[in-house]
């Protein structure tokens, strides 16, 4: 069962555990040079990018997520009861999801996933729908981020912003969202204010599906897309935010190119058909892998 976002911020200095060890970091399934839909869409300075279409993938992203989440006392398993009922649900219809695990060699260091709305809910309305509704009434096209996790001993600012920016295009270019929410601690909510302009959308409440206090944050596309139009590349710059980490738009362009024929790829692998990404809202069809991605100017 995919459970909520309440993933530690990167900081340059991260704390170890009790004893000066982190959790052990997850093996990366797959062969140095992997072939098809197991492909890196990035790979750069020690680490590589996959988008998780293969079991494999997908196993070894929620070891890497139980880990940490169970290093910092969250529960990942045995929801109650009403948890459950809404998860099934909302999932009548299951969101639109893209799942990215970075790896160093067989090494998993990250993960974060894309969950878009398609009609059945996000696992954030079960704490804040009247707040999410708000949007969606207003006719915004609404998804969040959840399922963050990164090696405390190996992750970076690059890999951080990789995995970030990747999604961004997948929910700007691929499905036409507007809005973005995720659900943190109360405690990382500065870091994610500070490195990446979101804003509190919502009060604390308790999160039962990991036993810990949640906050709603949000950012509108259009704001990130300009953050990265007005930061990224300016490594001078990145004291306070993690956009200048961000792809320049060459590169935007090219990964997005990749990501576009990697989730066409694993779609026709998964359900046989050539069609696969949303290209608007509401949209059943999707553009072919040739599709061109544009990037704004």
């Amino acid at each position: 069962m995919q459970l909520e976002n309440i993933p530690p911020p990167y900081s340059k200095t991260l704390p170890a555990p009790p004893g000066g060890r982190g959790p052990r970091t997850a093996p990366c399934p797959g062969t140095p040079a992997p072939t098809g839909h197991d492909r890196a869409i990035i790979e750069r300075n020690g680490f590589a990018v996959h988008l998780a279409e293969t079991p494999g993938h997908h196993r070894q992203a929620r070891v890497l997520v139980d880990r940490m989440y169970a290093w910092r006392g969250y529960r990942r398993e045995n929801s109650p009861p009403a948890v459950c009922d809404f998860l099934q649900s909302a999932h009548a219809r299951p969101p639109a999801r893209t799942t990215l695990l970075a790896c160093s060699g067989t090494q998993a260091l990250g993960t974060l996933t894309l969950n878009i709305d398609n009609g059945g809910g996000l696992l954030a309305d079960h704490l804040y729908r009247r707040e999410i509704d708000t949007y969606r009434q207003g006719g915004k096209r609404v998804c969040e981020l959840t399922g963050f996790a990164v090696d405390q001993r190996t992750g970076s600012k690059e890999l951080l912003a990789a995995l970030f920016h990747l999604l961004y295009i997948a929910g700007r270019r691929l499905y036409r969202v507007s809005d973005v929410f995720i659900e943190v601690n109360p405690r990382h909510v500065a870091f994610y204010r500070s490195q990446l302009g979101f804003r509190q959308a919502g009060e604390s409440r308790m999160c039962e599906r990991v036993e810990a206090p949640a906050t709603l944050l949000h950012a509108g596309i259009d704001y990130i897309e300009a953050q990265i139009a007005r930061l990224a590349g300016k490594r001078e710059l990145s004291r306070r935010s993690l956009y200048p980490y961000f792809f320049t738009r060459p590169e935007e362009e090219e990964f997005g190119r990749r990501l576009l024929a990697a989730k066409a790829q694993g779609h026709r692998h998964e359900a046989g058909r050539p069609d696969g990404l949303l290209s608007r809202p509401g949209a059943t069809h999707q553009p072919p892998a040739s599709a061109r991605l544009a990037v704004p100017a």
